[in-house]
């Protein structure tokens, strides 16, 4: 999938409060741009008050020379609970699902096998509920809720990375799985 940045490519995850996936996702190698918003749902331009049955989501730009897709979703299942339907932490409802919005045919044969692999792995602690959707319109959210916890590093987040939820490498080339 390309994009009109050249080469880089776009990824759309909710996995929970988008501050503590954004934080994380934006260390990792290959990350060019992320900015959260809300996509999957009923209300056209969506705010943090009123935003209907959409997700709470990040939208990620990346270097697929540097990180590849499946990459990034391997890191995904890594720093949230994707067993936890509508639910991270001490958020509940449906903003805070877990949800792939893909945005091609490519990037959800990569999801579904992706999560089929972690189904299988046996190492999280139930069956993964991820929704693979395909992505529509999404919502900037406010620029306060951007880089959130650059401006306020002690603000809540249930997110970290789980070493002990990696898939081990398989002879299939899970990790360089084009995107």
């Amino acid at each position: 999938m390309s994009s009109d940045t050249g080469d880089l490519q776009k990824a759309i995850l909710a996995g929970g409060c988008f501050w503590g996936m954004q934080e994380l996702i934006r260390k990792q190698p290959g990350i060019v741009t992320t900015r959260v918003g809300y996509t999957g749902g009923d209300v056209p331009n969506a705010t943090y008050r009123h935003h209907g049955s959409h997700a709470e989501a990040i939208e990620i730009v990346f270097d697929p020379a540097v990180v590849t897709y499946r990459q990034i979703l391997e890191f995904f299942f890594q720093i949230h609970d994707p067993t936890t339907k509508n639910r991270q932490g001490n958020d509940v409802g449906t903003s805070y699902r877990s949800a792939i919005f893909y945005l091609d045919d490519e990037q959800k044969d990569v999801a579904e096998r992706t999560i089929a692999d972690v189904e299988s792995s046996g190492i999280w602690p139930g069956k993964v509920v991820t929704e693979v959707t395909k992505a529509g319109p999404f919502w900037e959210a406010e620029p306060e809720h951007q880089d959130y916890l650059q401006t306020f590093p002690s603000g809540y987040t249930c997110h970290f990375v789980r070493p002990e939820w990696r898939l081990p490498s398989s002879g299939s080339g899970s990790t360089a799985e084009a995107s």
